[in-house]
């Protein structure tokens, strides 16, 4: 089982400019005074600007790999239920590095705001695309 599998993260639409991702709030997402994680708003920022860097790779036909390289996040709103949607867009798109903006939004008000910094890497040998 993989981290989007044990978090419940739901892909909802992965292009090179825009990545959407959800996930409904359990008790498994919370900390011990009954609010989201941060870092499960660190989780949903980097695997959406993630997601959507490596769709940005292939688009461009570059057999490279994105890989995170920093995140910055600023928790704004706590949220202790419902659906927290996390949208992806890029600020930066290089040869070298992407960088992403994304933000978190539960009931339509912003939660969190992240940005990743990915390098654009070699895959390692052998592994798939």
């Amino acid at each position: 089982m993989n981290l989007l599998e044990n978090f419940g993260i739901q892909v909802q639409s992965v292009a090179a400019d825009r990545v959407v991702l959800t996930v409904t709030v359990t008790d498994r997402l919370k900390q011990p005074y009954g609010i989201v994680h941060g870092g499960v708003n660190a989780v949903l920022a980097e695997t959406a600007a993630s997601l959507g860097a490596n769709q940005w790779l292939r688009d461009h036909g570059q057999d490279k790999l994105a890989i995170g390289l920093n995140i910055n996040t600023q928790h704004l709103r706590p949220v202790a239920q419902g659906t927290i949607k996390a949208i992806a867009t890029p600020i930066k798109c290089g040869s070298r590095t992407q960088t992403w903006r994304a933000e978190l939004y539960s009931q339509d008000r912003l939660t969190s705001s992240s940005t990743v910094i990915l390098i654009n890497s070699h895959k390692p040998e052998g592994k798939p695309n």
